[in-house]
């Protein structure tokens, strides 16, 4: 059996004072219940500490063995509970983050930049992700999702506007191809589709009409994970295709890309900071807490 730590410490104080009644009064209790302490140590280890006389306390031979390999460790668990004590009041170390890909004005640059610049100490290591997984289990400290895959025990802040997907194309294809008048007619077009991963089903291409929502099973003639190709790739005339607003604001703004269908793409919560529901929030989550503004109504 491992003795108590506060009774090792004690014991400690005995050895350097030689004296009982020096150790108490150090510690700030009485002089028999650090001689109690001693007691019930040594029956706990199994052998004697200390030697009592009426005039002074000395250790025996397995008393100065304990105390010799007790002192250092001892003194190194301090420390390290006094650094913590430190980092309490000042942000510091690694802060994980598991983003999803979408999250455009988040990732952005000058958020996190900001966020950077202001907390010096802190490390942040950002994961951009589409999988859907327990940060807790993960080791991450908070996430960034659409408020639709949050999980209810989590704590969740909005970090962004409203949001809305859109369908687009190329000034080029709508030239060649028409527009599609009613979301249902996409399956009659060439469409660039957004899968998670090999063997996942394409996102599914979800619209609103009066009110209730539906979804459209498009067959896409091209599937990628990647946000930047489809952009690409309906740039250069292969299709329609459809995702955050957000991500293609810049390409439609230059012309490049022309949104479809706006009458049947209605605005919905945008994205969330969470994390889990914890008292004792670390200095770099509540930093980072510190930094959320609320967004900017359109």
């Amino acid at each position: 059996m491992l003795p108590d730590l506060n009774a090792l410490a004690v014991f400690l104080t005995v050895a350097e004072e030689r004296s009982f009644r020096a150790a108490a009064d150090r510690i700030g209790v009485t002089r028999s219940a650090v001689s109690q302490t001693i007691r019930r140590l040594e029956e706990t280890v199994g052998v004697a500490l200390v030697r009592r006389t009426t005039r002074s306390v000395g250790l025996t031979e397995e008393g100065e063995r304990l105390f010799n390999d007790a002192a250092p460790a001892l003194a190194e668990m301090g420390a390290a509970l006094s650094s913590l004590g430190e980092m309490r009041g000042r942000p510091r170390g690694q802060l994980r983050l598991a983003v999803s890909s979408i999250a455009e004005e988040f990732l952005s640059g000058s958020w996190l930049a900001a966020f950077a610049e202001a907390n010096p100490e802190i490390q942040l290591d950002v994961t951009v992700t589409d999988e859907e997984f327990d940060i807790v289990a993960e080791g991450y400290d908070a996430g960034i999702r659409l408020g639709e895959v949050i999980g209810q025990d989590m704590i969740a802040i909005p970090v962004s506007r409203e949001q809305r997907q859109v369908a687009v194309c190329a000034p080029a294809y709508l030239a060649r191809a028409g527009a599609p008048p009613h979301p249902r007619d996409l399956v009659r077009h060439r469409c660039i589709g957004w899968r998670s991963a090999p063997g996942i089903a394409p996102y599914r291409w979800e619209f609103a009409e009066d009110g209730k929502e539906f979804a459209v099973a498009v067959e896409p003639e091209i599937t990628t994970n990647d946000m930047a190709l489809m952009i690409r790739l309906a740039r250069a005339g292969a299709g329609i295709t459809f995702g955050m607003e957000e991500s293609f604001r810049e390409v439609i703004d230059r012309g490049e890309l022309v949104p479809l269908l706006e009458d049947f793409c209605p605005r919905f919560p945008g994205f969330y900071l969470y994390y889990p529901d914890r008292r004792n929030l670390s200095p770099r989550l509540r930093a980072l807490l510190s930094c959320i503004r609320p967004p900017r109504r359109r």
